[in-house]
């Protein structure tokens, strides 16, 4: 299935920190659009043994994008109640790192005695003051591994959802292309033969006065010559014919399977080759006016297409 690029999973597992608390560990895997598979992960210490089994998965799963696996944890809001009937529920109090702290303080009051004292919240929150359950570390890594596997499911499916969303997009941009096309082709031999025209009867003006048109029958067949050289050049079956062949390259690759956004992306630059070559060769207003709406079509397409795996 065509995926885009873009998408969000997350998922959630629960870890047992000892003491009665559990804790709620929450893995998000993110991902944007990018050239190659670009991996990044943002976890916590309890966490960074999980992270080559998650980069392993990744690298199975996806082929493009730049994709961040976040973790981050807090502990379950049901210790609360648990705390009143098990006091070291929410951690132990390290007396030699307390007194320690306490002391610290009393030297800093004598040097600065405007110096306010330390709330409880902040002395709580001084490293190594509570020692928090932690749990075992194997806990957190299978805690992380299952819930980043099931974030990265997510992921998964909603970038398949968007990728079959913009296959909807890009194959209604390439039938209005058609369209474009089935309008304006069968229009060029006349636009030419106008031209040619034109041409024709401009350059006759121009050398009638001149000595040259003694030539006579010569000089005309000569005038009609190169106006027939021209009208070659400026002939645009051929672009015509290799825009419907990349357009039909295009549907192609959106009805099957698997990364097709580096093949559409060349696609893209074939297509915008050949509606620059039919705006530079166009002989009526209306074929430059058909080449320019085809390029804005394609640089939609183009942007659509930098979303694709």
């Amino acid at each position: 299935m065509i995926s885009s690029m873009t998408g969000y999973g997350s998922a959630s597992r629960q870890v047992s920190l000892g003491a009665g608390v559990v804790a709620d560990l929450q893995v998000e895997c993110r991902a944007v659009n990018s050239r190659f598979l670009d991996l990044g992960f943002r976890l916590p210490d309890e966490c960074r043994g999980a992270e080559p089994a998650l980069r392993e998965m990744a690298t199975q799963s996806l082929s493009r994008g730049k994709v961040e696996f976040r973790a981050a944890w807090r502990v379950n809001s049901g210790v609360a109640n648990s705390a009143k009937s098990n006091p070291h529920a929410l951690g132990a109090i390290n007396k030699d790192r307390l007194d320690a702290l306490y002391t610290l303080q009393e030297k800093a009051q004598d040097a600065f005695p405007k110096a306010q004292e330390l709330s409880i919240a902040e002395v709580l929150r001084w490293p190594g003051v509570v020692s928090e359950p932690r749990g075992e570390e194997d806990s957190w890594i299978t805690a992380a591994v299952e819930a980043g596997r099931a974030a990265l499911a997510a992921l998964m499916e909603s970038r398949h959802a968007e990728g079959k969303a913009l296959v909807g997009v890009l194959t209604c941009i390439t039938g209005k292309m058609r369209d474009i096309v089935k309008v304006i082709e069968p229009k060029v031999p006349e636009y030419v033969a106008q031209y040619q025209e034109k041409l024709t009867e401009r350059l006759s003006e121009a050398l009638a006065t001149q000595e040259q048109a003694k030539a006579g029958a010569e000089l005309m067949e000569r005038i009609r010559q190169e106006v027939v050289l021209y009208a070659v050049r400026i002939d645009v079956a051929e672009e015509f014919a290799r825009l419907k062949t990349h357009l039909q390259a295009v549907d192609t690759a959106l009805a099957g399977k698997g990364p097709v956004g580096k093949r559409l992306d060349f696609l893209m630059q074939e297509l915008n080759r050949e509606a620059n070559t039919l705006s530079s060769k166009s002989v009526s207003e209306e074929c430059t006016q058909a080449a320019l709406e085809l390029k804005l079509f394609i640089e939609q397409m183009r942007e659509q297409v930098q979303n694709l795996e």
